[in-house]
């Protein structure tokens, strides 16, 4: 198998030879990688400061090969495991040999220069020979849409026989300026998609890896179902775990400014889970809970005691409850956690006594209006020692590319706050509560607007005192 990646300079990337930094691999150096299926070779045909060109060879070892453990590698014959067309052809092996050989410019590190990982390249991937089960249109679907031109050479199944027509392979060349590790990424989940077929087992971790690598945009790829079901091997419950994971990390908000591995949806989550524990909080409520994901890490925390998720919506507590399971979970864990029905703007008993209450991404769904009810509620009745409260950052909207000046991150949002008014509402409530506040941002930090989502702690002053 063959892969060749080449970047040519420009004014925003004027030094094509810095592909062996992002690759971590010197262009003087021809390396050689053992992998469970053969030998990668890694080598540079050129490389200058007005283009470098990096391929890698993967030589298949077939007896190795049939080793392993395919989910659908019979050919119908004794020596069908040996004699294939897969150790020519990119495949899934080709995707691994990339995890393996270029690790770390798929993850987008680079210590020593830590803004090229970050620059989008100009690029041109070619793989002389790759599969394209599903017609020879399948690889324009598949990459087009991430923002490759696409050319696809359908390959002959014998140029000296042209009545035999073509092959299920193509001669596929991709030409696009984007960062190294998202060209990386596409690769890496497309090519066995390209296959249709993996050549090792496929289990739950599968579904980790494809969330890891393509969170960021398969959810919103018009190829979404093929990709998730050829990728997991059609095994529908993994599908469907996938589907529902992409469906948590969706915010609404619109295409992030820079490209990370980790959603804001998830970072939000851990940094809320990691304040909550931090302070020591084991009765916890989750005012707006929604379809019950933080409830779902909570629950997944023994720390956490008592735990109880908050919503006006009956249809979204009866998917938490769904999600989460209660219907068929022990008495002993059952009784850690409860969904009620009610409104942050209500008072309610039931939610008194409690060491913290969370306010994810909810003060902007509440009509300004109806803001000091709010307020009444959860620091006036509620008292919690502790309440978390994230909300958009308005001062980072600008830094969005598909959001219209002055619109919101999501259609539903009745208002969204600037630092300084975030800051200055927070110390109103501070004054009339006896509570305490610190703020912090979450996600990538600009320099200029801050970061993306930020975060109040609330924390009660005869608590702190």
């Amino acid at each position: 198998m063959l892969l060749t990646l080449t970047a040519t300079a420009t004014d925003d990337f004027p030094d094509a030879s810095d592909l062996g930094y992002l690759l971590h691999k010197h262009p003087d150096r021809v390396q050689a990688f053992d992998l469970s299926v053969g030998t990668a070779t890694v080598f540079y045909p050129e490389s200058s400061p007005a283009r470098c060109t990096v391929a890698m060879t993967l030589d298949v070892d077939p007896v190795e090969l049939a080793r392993s453990r395919f989910r659908r590698g019979s050919d119908g014959f004794a020596l069908g495991q040996y004699v294939n067309d897969r150790p020519y052809a990119g495949s899934s092996m080709l995707a691994v040999a990339i995890s393996r050989v270029f690790k770390s410019a798929l993850a987008g590190t680079l210590a020593s220069r830590p803004e090229l990982p970050r620059t989008a390249v100009p690029l041109r991937v070619t793989i002389p020979a790759a599969p394209a089960r599903g017609g020879h249109d399948l690889p324009g679907r598949l990459f087009g849409p991430l923002g490759w031109d696409v050319t696809a050479e359908p390959v002959a199944l014998d140029e000296s026989i042209p009545q035999w027509g073509d092959s299920a392979y193509v001669s596929l060349t991709l030409t696009g300026t984007l960062p190294l590790s998202a060209a990386l990424r596409h690769l890496y989940v497309l090519l066995p998609v390209l296959d249709d077929v993996k050549h090792y087992w496929v289990g739950e971790d599968e579904a980790d890896k494809l969330v890891r690598a393509a969170g960021d945009w398969l959810g919103g790829h018009p190829e979404s179902g093929l990709i998730t079901s050829r990728y997991l091997a059609h095994r529908r419950e993994l599908v469907a775990s996938v589907v529902e994971r992409l469906d948590d990390g969706a915010t609404g908000e619109p295409d992030e400014p820079a490209t990370t591995n980790v959603g804001l949806a998830q970072l939000r989550q851990d940094a809320v889970l990691a304040t909550l524990e931090n302070l020591g909080a084991t009765r916890v409520v989750d005012l707006g809970c929604g379809e019950g994901k933080l409830l779902r890490e909570l629950l997944a925390r023994p720390a956490f005691t008592r735990i109880v998720g908050v919503d006006v919506s009956d249809a979204a507590l009866r998917k938490a409850e769904r999600r989460l399971g209660l219907g068929e979970m022990p008495d002993r864990q059952r009784d850690r956690i409860a969904v009620l029905q009610s409104s942050a703007t209500y008072r309610d008993r039931r939610l008194q006594g409690f060491d913290a209450v969370v306010l994810m991404e909810v003060v902007e769904h509440v009509d300004r209006s109806r803001l000091p009810a709010l307020v009444r509620s959860v620091f006036g009745d509620m008292k919690p020692k502790v309440v978390l409260v994230t909300t958009p950052n308005a001062d980072y909207n600008v830094l969005y590319p598909n959001l219209e000046p002055g619109a919101f991150r999501h259609p539903d949002h009745r208002f969204e706050f600037t630092r300084t008014q975030f800051e200055s509402w927070a110390g109103e409530v501070t004054s009339g509560h006896g509570y305490d506040v610190t703020f912090t941002g979450i996600g990538e930090l600009d320099p200029t607007h801050g970061a993306p989502t930020q975060m109040a702690v609330f924390t009660r002053q005869e608590v702190s005192a």
